[in-house]
């Protein structure tokens, strides 16, 4: 249908518990009702979830446990079957079916799954069929978890080629300060930069009940835009939220998508956390930042982390701060090798070569 968008939207605990330990179905259901809305318009709807471990303990009798991962893991377990249940019943009143997809961040770091993954989730949206994502909290190692579905639903937001990305909390939006403690606070209506000041804002901010805070929504907000998603983070018991986000109506704390987004080639990128970083010097920082160049061998100063050919790692300066995220055409040994060499004698140190180049200019994104 002309005219139509793809929103995703994410809840977290806070927002389906209403603050209490147990789901709150009848906030629930005002909200599906408001999808449901926009969904018989013609728009597409992407669900990521929190509160599989919430559901967990309500499905469970609230038991007790000792304080392990394991315990977290065995009550994801229990509660992702309950809350995707919940997820179809209350979508089924409107007659609209849901799918349900469990990622990790696993499934964003390699080019394949993520592409395999954005098929999946774009063939769902084709068919009318409301994807509800959460993290696969019952098998996910540390390793390999978003961590917090903040960020998770920037990755599914750049997954789904999203319009618009709404982060649905229990506060109205960003502030100078933290209300709760500041009650001369002001809400930021609008971001146009996302810079350190704004982080500091942002700090430590949490409910509670979820695992991510406000600094969370600040890097899920930087990832989603820079990919050319605009992003708004909004109380989720605000009546009419998610209508009104997607009229452009003012509604909490609004991130401006960057008008000259990555292209589709480059979003991956974002998903995976570095692998390594590769410290360059002053003169590859500036045919890098400034030309536009590729990443040479010769201007590599030192590389830190043991990592495979084809993973992401970071560039950084001299100075340590970070430069872009790139796919290293040279393991971390090979690197070491030829850091400070001209491209020819790559083979001849090597035995072998990759090309003269570290990291093509289209396999990074700058910082």
């Amino acid at each position: 249908m002309d005219g139509s968008q793809t929103l995703v939207v994410k809840l977290g605990t806070s927002v389906l518990t209403g603050g209490s330990r147990r789901l709150n179905r009848a906030h629930i259901v005002e909200l599906v009702r408001q999808c449901a809305q926009l969904h018989g318009a013609g728009h597409r709807i992407v669900i990521v979830t929190s509160g599989a471990i919430a559901a967990g303990r309500e499905h469970l009798g609230y038991p007790e446990l000792p304080a392990t991962i394991a315990s977290k893991q065995l009550l994801a377990a229990v509660g992702q079957s309950s809350l995707i249940q919940l997820w179809e019943q209350l979508f089924s009143i409107y007659g609209i079916h849901i799918g349900q997809m469990l990622l990790t961040r696993a499934d964003m770091e390699d080019r394949e799954r993520f592409l395999n993954a954005r098929d999946t989730l774009r063939a769902l949206l084709d068919n009318r069929i409301v994807p509800v994502i959460n993290e696969n909290d019952a098998v996910a190692t540390a390793e390999i978890k978003v961590g917090d579905n903040d960020n998770l639903s920037a990755l599914v937001a750049i997954l789904a080629d999203a319009n618009k990305l709404l982060l649905l909390t229990d506060i109205a939006g960003l502030y100078t300060a933290d209300p709760r403690n500041h009650p001369d606070a002001e809400l930021i209506a609008e971001v146009k930069v996302i810079n350190d000041a704004l982080r500091g804002v942002a700090g430590d901010s949490v409910s509670g009940l979820g695992t991510g805070g406000m600094a969370t929504k600040i890097q899920a907000a930087e990832v989603a835009s820079r990919a050319g998603v605009d992003v708004v983070i909004a109380a989720g018991n605000r009546p009419g939220v998610i209508g009104d986000m997607m009229a452009d109506l003012p509604v909490g704390t609004r991130f401006h998508a960057q008008e000259m987004p990555l292209e589709t080639r480059k979003r991956w990128l974002f998903g995976p956390p570095p692998a390594g970083d590769i410290t360059v010097d002053d003169g590859a920082l500036t045919a890098i930042l400034e030309r536009g160049s590729s990443l040479l061998p010769k201007g590599i100063k030192a590389v830190a982390g043991d990592f495979s050919r084809g993973v992401v790692v970071r560039i950084r300066g001299l100075n340590g701060k970070d430069i872009a995220h790139g796919v290293s055409r040279y393991n971390s040994d090979a690197l070491r090798m030829i850091a400070g060499h001209h491209s020819q004698q790559i083979s001849d140190i090597l035995g072998y070569e990759y090309g003269p180049v570290v990291i093509h200019r289209d396999d990074m994104i700058i910082y």
